[in-house]
């Protein structure tokens, strides 16, 4: 799950909630409407807090000293490139 289908979860769920007044015969869209937006909710919640593990284990770095050392490249201008 991640942050965009918790925000179309608690859009649809509110949407159902307060904009629809209609009830079909074994359904009241209004309490349906009421628990997609609870879902909604805490997908964004999971969403965040799995995210944010991730980023503290990825962000988490060894500096490793080296030696110095000194390369010197030999330039040759006598030789052709191609």
């Amino acid at each position: 799950m991640n942050i965009g289908l918790g925000v179309f979860l608690m859009a649809l769920g509110l949407i159902l909630a307060l904009g629809v007044r209609d009830r079909l015969a074994d359904f009241d869209l209004s309490v349906i409407g009421w628990v997609l937006t609870g879902v909604g909710a805490l997908a964004i919640v999971v969403s965040m807090m799995v995210t944010s593990m991730r980023s503290r284990r990825a962000s988490s770095t060894e500096y490793v000293e080296r030696p110095r050392t000194r390369e010197y490249v030999e330039r040759r201008d006598d030789v052709d490139p191609l």
